[in-house]
C-alpha cells in the first residue's frame, strides 16, 4: 500500500476534507492570475485564469462543441432562457448567452463559491448582462446539502464538506420562469437532479446532460438507464456520444456501447403531432 493510501485510510473523513480544502485554497492563493482572450466556439471572450483547472480548460481556443451545435438546431436560439447547471466559471454560459442574445438569458448555477466569483468576474470583463450566477447545488429537493467545493466540486457522499443551498430544477423554474434549454454537468448527481424536475420536464425543453457513468453516477444511486427513463424515445430525439474519444453524436440505439462509460446525451423534444 502506498503511503498516501495508508494515510487516507487512517485519517478521519472530516480531517481529510480539511486538509484537502486547505491545499486547494493555498493553490488558489498562490496562483498567478491573468486575463486571457481566446475564441470559444467562434466567440471571442476574455477569461480570468484563476487556478490550475481553469488554466487547463480555458487558456486555449475551443473548437465548436457538438452539444452546442445540436441544441442550436432546436431551442437554443435568440430570446431563449437557458439553465446552465454546474456552470463552473461561466465560459459555456457565456457562449450560450452570445447565442440567445440580449433578448434571452442564462441562469448559471454553481456550487463552488470560488467558481461563482470567477464566473461573475468573467461576466464583468466581457460586459455581459444576460447571465445570472446563482450559488447553489442542483438536487432532488430544496434545502441544504453538503458539498465538497473543490475546483471542480461535487456533492459529498459521506456527510462532510461545506453546507450549500440545495435547489431543484422545478424551484429554478418557479423562480426564473420556464427554460427552453437545460444544460447539466454536475459530476454524477444528474439522476438526483432529474428527480427534482417533475414539473419542468414535461415542458417543451431541450436537454444536454453529461452522464458520469463509472465516474460518480453510481455513487449517488444513479445509472445510465435511470437517466434515460426521463427522456423516452416517443417524446425525445436522443443523441449520445463518448466524451473520451473523438466520436460524433449518434442517435441512441437500444444497445449502444456508449452507455457503459461517461457519455454525453442531448435530448430534444419532438414536435407534438396533435
Amino acid at each position: 500500500m502506498m503511503m498516501k493510501d495508508f494515510l487516507r485510510k487512517i485519517t478521519p473523513q472530516f480531517l481529510w476534507d480539511l486538509l484537502r480544502s486547505f491545499k486547494i485554497r493555498r493553490g488558489i492563493e498562490q496562483f498567478s492570475r491573468r486575463v486571457v482572450e481566446h475564441s470559444f466556439c467562434g466567440y471571442p471572450l476574455k477569461v480570468l485564469i484563476a487556478d490550475g483547472v481553469g488554466e487547463g480548460w480555458y487558456d486555449k481556443d475551443w473548437d465548436r462543441l457538438e452539444e452546442i451545435d445540436l441544441l442550436a438546431s432546436g431551442n437554443l436560439r435568440p430570446g431563449a432562457t437557458i439553465f446552465d447547471l454546474g456552470a463552473h466559471q461561466g465560459v459555456v454560459a457565456m457562449i450560450m448567452a452570445k447565442i440567445v442574445g440580449e433578448s434571452g438569458r442564462v441562469i448559471a448555477v454553481e456550487g463552488t463559491r470560488h467558481n461563482c466569483d470567477v464566473a461573475n468576474e468573467n461576466l464583468r470583463i466581457n460586459e455581459m448582462k444576460n447571465v445570472t450566477v446563482h450559488h447553489a447545488v442542483i438536487a432532488d429537493q430544496d434545502g441544504q446539502i453538503r458539498f465538497f467545493d473543490g475546483l471542480n466540486g461535487n456533492v459529498s457522499e459521506k456527510g462532510s464538506g461545506r453546507v450549500v443551498e440545495a435547489i431543484t430544477i422545478d424551484s429554478l423554474t418557479r423562480k426564473y420562469g420556464a427554460p427552453d434549454v437545460i444544460f447539466v454537468d454536475i459530476e454524477g448527481f444528474e439522476e438526483k437532479s432529474l428527480q427534482g424536475s417533475i414539473e419542468t420536464i414535461g415542458r417543451d425543453i431541450d436537454w444536454f446532460i453529461e452522464v458520469h457513468v463509472a465516474c460518480g453516477l453510481e455513487s449517488y444511486g444513479g445509472s445510465a438507464q435511470g437517466v434515460l427513463t426521463y427522456f423516452p424515445n416517443e417524446k425525445y430525439e436522443r443523441y449520445v456520444w463518448n466524451l473520451d474519444t473523438e466520436q460524433k453524436p449518434q442517435p441512441l440505439g437500444s444497445e449502444s456501447p456508449v452507455l457503459g462509460r461517461r457519455f454525453a446525451l442531448v435530448a430534444m423534444r419532438r414536435n407534438d403531432p396533435s
